[in-house]
Parts: structure tokens; sequence; C-alpha cells
């Protein structure tokens, strides 16, 4: 689907892309084919798939997997993709809001591997990420779209100034790579970032116990809130200052072996995990 057929699908059906929606749609068949084989898409898998644009990718996902399930949250495309019956028989498209749909009961209960693939809305790229380290427990894997300096984020080591909360909880968790870059000339309309294709697979042993990455979250962003705080600071500035008093806070570095003065962007994901664990008192 080039950009000059996606300008008169949407002019067909009185659509224009919508920048807050974060809608920037994929161009090009033969690159959503090329995406669809990196992300390991298999026959028999079922894959879910975040932000259904104008179904370039989703049609590059069931000619491979058994099942898709969609979710668009622009009313005016669904309607739109209905109406030209634009999609696959073996495509659910859902209307929602991806914040708040129900993601596990799109992944479904049978058996077999569940993907999720999707060229993800970059203006929540972050908080679907989250929600979707909460289904790591059924989903085979997920590969995504972000803009390029996300990518930089979730594959930050620490000592680097990218490195923060969001590559902490996926260090913690899961295993990344980076499959692809694309140039902007990839998407309509052509947006102003670079983009990179993420592969993120479970760990078979996390880190991170059952129930515990909530608590973890928690204090990984407290400690990153004020970057040039000592973590001691940093820590009593947010939620855990009421809490936990200075001294608690200081008895907790001190069991986990790491100096007050220590900024959290120097410390392992493992190191702030004990931490965590320190404060929360999980086991």
């Amino acid at each position: 689907m080039s950009a000059a057929e996606i300008k008169a699908f949407l002019a067909g059906h009185g659509l224009l892309a919508r920048r807050k929606l974060g809608q920037n749609f994929l161009v090009d068949d033969s690159l959503a084919a090329r995406l669809v084989d990196l992300a390991g898409v298999e026959p028999g898998d079922r894959v879910v798939e975040i932000g259904t644009g104008l179904g370039v990718l989703t049609r590059a996902l069931a000619q491979r997997a058994q099942r898709v399930v969609t979710v668009e949250v622009d009313a005016g495309i669904v309607r739109a993709l209905r109406a030209d019956a634009a999609l696959p028989d073996n495509v659910e498209l859902v209307h929602a809001d991806a914040l708040e749909v129900d993601l596990a009961a799109c992944a479904g209960t049978g058996e077999g591997s569940v993907r999720l693939v999707s060229n993800l809305p970059y203006h929540v790229s972050a908080p679907l990420l989250r929600r979707c380290l909460d289904l790591r427990h059924r989903l085979t894997d997920w590969s995504v779209m972000l803009q390029s300096e996300v990518a930089v984020r979730l594959l930050a080591r620490p000592g680097s100034r990218d490195y923060g909360s969001l590559s902490v909880l996926h260090r913690l968790t899961v295993t990344l790579s980076k499959l692809m870059d694309l140039s902007p000339n990839c998407f309509f309309p052509v947006p102003k970032v670079d983009s990179s294709f993420v592969r993120i697979t479970p760990l078979p042993l996390p880190a991170v116990g059952e129930g515990e990455l909530a608590d973890v979250e928690r204090v990984v962003r407290a400690a990153f809130a004020n970057r040039r705080k000592t973590l001691v600071n940093s820590l009593r500035a947010g939620a855990l200052g009421t809490e936990h008093s200075t001294e608690a806070l200081k008895a907790a570095l001190s069991r986990c072996a790491i100096e007050p003065r220590a900024r959290a962007e120097n410390l392992e994901p493992t190191q702030l995990l004990a931490l965590a664990r320190a404060l929360c008192g999980a086991r």
C-alpha cells in the first residue's frame, strides 16, 4: 500500500491521519512481510496487534498466522476497514483503546504460541511496553516498532544517560534485540524521527518473582525521579520518603552494599531489585 494509496483510502472515507493518535502508517507491503519474518511468526500462531492503522502489517500477519486480533482506537478507521472488508477472515478487529482493553483476553486462553506484533503508537509506547511486561507469562514474545530513542532507552546499560526505569524493568524480566532500523520514509505521514523494530522475549528464569514487579517499579521510578540527586535524596523526595525515614533508607542501602551517595544510573538492575526488596519486604 503506497503513500498515494493511503491518501486515496483516507480521502475516500473522509479521514485524515491524526497526529494526536500517533498515526504514521506503514507504506510498504514487502517491508511488512519482512517484519513478520523478523518477528518469528509461524503458521499456527495467534497474534495480537496494537494499532491496526490501515492494515498493512495486519494483512501480512494474517498471511502467516492462524489468527490475528488487532486493536484500533480510531472509530473512523474501524468503520472504513469494515466497510471495505479490508481485512482477511482470520482477523478480528477490536475497536478499543489499547491502554484500557483487556490484552490478556485478546491473547486468548488456548494452547499454542501467542505473539504480539505491532507498530506501536509512539506517543503511548512506554505505557504499552509496560503493559506487555504484565503479559510476559502469556506471550511467547513481542516485536514492536518504536521511536528509535525509545529503543535506545530500552537497550541502555548502567552508566549511560539513556539508562532509566524502563531499561531496568526490562533487564530484570526479558531479553531484547534490535532487529531493524527504519527511515521516516517507510511511513505516511512521514514522521520526524527514525524508528526501530525490537523483539522482546521473556526470560525463562526472571530475576523478578511472581507479583513483585509493581513494588520493584515503584522503587526504581523513585530512584530515577531526580537523576541529579544522590540515591538517598531521590528516594526521600518521592512517596518512599513518606514511608521510610532517612535512617531507614540509608539502612536499606547499607544492607544492599549501596553507597547512599550513589546515583541510580550507575547501579545494575539486580542492585536496584535488591533495594526494592529491602524497602518493600518482598522475598
